[in-house]
């Protein structure tokens, strides 16, 4: 798969030299309320996981891009997943590491990723799925014209409280 090239960043494929870097991301606590985690991953897990990176999306029906700045240090991930080329729909999330949110990142992946999965995978809709509580992704995505289709109630269970996901779409104009 192709780098994807922004004004400010890039998305590339997962490198085995990234493995430090999805080792301390999929393993920070702070994350895994949102990539619905609760075990830490050993570097032989995420080893073995960077070396099947590979698959097509049409095989794996997904697709981790990593974020990187020019300098090509990674500042986050974005995700494709459960990707359906039947229904020509396929989710999307993005993880930001803190240090780097709030200086357009974010914003520059998703518009990437959005025009890769419309013009390259041909896709009819995006959705994400958001906690009622992540307001800045909410703002992200509300940004791009995705609207909010539906909420799931006390779908997530989080530090001993349930939060509402809402269920958001972008279908393709």
């Amino acid at each position: 798969m192709a780098t994807l090239i922004g004004e400010n960043i890039i998305l590339r494929a997962l490198e085995p030299e990234d493995l430090n870097f999805l080792f301390s991301t999929e393993n920070n606590e702070s994350f895994w309320e949102i990539s619905n985690t609760q075990l830490p991953f050993s570097k032989y897990i995420l080893k073995k996981y960077i070396e099947n990176a590979h698959q097509d999306i049409y095989e794996a029906k997904q697709y981790r891009f990593v974020i990187c700045n020019y300098n090509n240090n990674p500042v986050g991930m974005i995700d494709l997943f459960n990707f359906n080329p039947q229904h020509n729909r396929v989710g999307v999330g993005i993880l930001l590491l803190p240090e780097y949110q709030n200086n357009g990142f974010g914003f520059e992946a998703l518009k990437l990723i959005i025009e890769y999965a419309f013009m390259h995978l041909n896709v009819h809709q995006l959705f994400a799925n958001i906690t009622s509580d992540n307001l800045k992704s909410i703002s992200l995505f509300e940004k791009f014209n995705f609207k909010q289709v539906g909420i799931k109630k006390d779908w997530i269970f989080s530090n001993s409280t349930y939060k509402d996901e809402i269920l958001y779409q972008l279908i393709k104009p």
